[in-house]
């Protein structure tokens, strides 16, 4: 059982931590961008002009911040933490730094094999299969996800020619418990994908009042007799992977103006 609370937390987000010579007092750009892929976060910061200002840290790894210029943009930028409490920590300290509307994406399993691979889903409800969000909101079996920017989004999908899916999400704590049950179980729901963060990301969102988008791009396969791997390698169909990094760059300069 999970005990809600609708108090604050004992402990407040501080923000993001400083190396030293850091402006401890900067304000990070509003947009911010996560990415899943470690590999897209390095191909970025190779690619594009990047200041490094800070990092997320936890006991056992550092994520870089950097404000990122996009088309002469700056746009917050890092890499994701995996699963519920890292992205809820994430969103929690950038947001206490100065960020006020969240793209976060990354790969997910799919659990209707006709999705192509790579191919694009945006969730517009999550089930609830972990913890982290029910100490964020009260117990519910779902939550809607992307009250906001899906028609701007499909806008931008179809002006780069990107085959896209809208629908249910499954999200879970643990991938090595998404058994043919549970499996059958949400695709009976009207779950297409699984992954780890969805339901995290509206819930956490939904509470501190902030703007987001989050989408997927599709990766394994669990509909099937067997698991299908794929792409979910993360340098497979490297180069479709990297043009959806860009499609979130992209998306960012539209919320910007917004």
């Amino acid at each position: 059982m999970i005990r809600y609370s609708d108090e604050e937390g004992f402990i407040k987000p501080i923000g993001i931590k400083f190396r030293e010579g850091q402006d401890k007092n900067i304000r990070l750009p509003k947009v911010a961008v996560l990415v899943f892929s470690r590999h897209l976060y390095y191909d970025v910061i190779e690619k594009f002009p990047c200041k490094e200002v800070g990092y997320i840290s936890s006991s056992n790894y550092e994520r870089n911040i950097y404000i990122l210029k996009y088309k002469n943009t700056e746009i917050t930028f890092t890499m994701a933490g995996v699963s519920g409490p890292y992205i809820s920590t994430d969103i929690e300290d950038l947001n206490k730094q100065g960020v006020e509307k969240f793209i976060i994406f990354g790969n997910c399993g799919v659990l209707d094999s006709s999705i192509e691979d790579c191919s694009i889903i945006i969730p517009t409800k999550a089930f609830r299969d972990e913890g982290t969000s029910y100490h964020y909101l009260e117990e519910s079996d779902d939550i809607e996800v992307n009250p906001k920017y899906i028609d701007e989004f499909i806008e931008l999908l179809k002006e780069y020619n990107f085959d896209y899916r809208l629908g249910y999400t499954w999200t879970t704590d643990a991938f090595y418990r998404e058994t043919k049950e549970k499996i059958d179980y949400f695709k009976s729901k009207g779950a297409i994908t699984v992954e780890m963060e969805g339901s995290v990301i509206a819930s956490v969102c939904k509470r501190k009042n902030l703007d987001y988008f989050t989408f997927y791009y599709a990766g394994d396969n669990l509909d099937s007799t067997e698991w299908e791997e794929r792409s979910l390698s993360g340098l497979s169909n490297i180069d479709k992977k990297k043009e959806v990094m860009i499609l979130a760059l992209d998306f960012a300069l539209k919320l910007i103006k917004e």
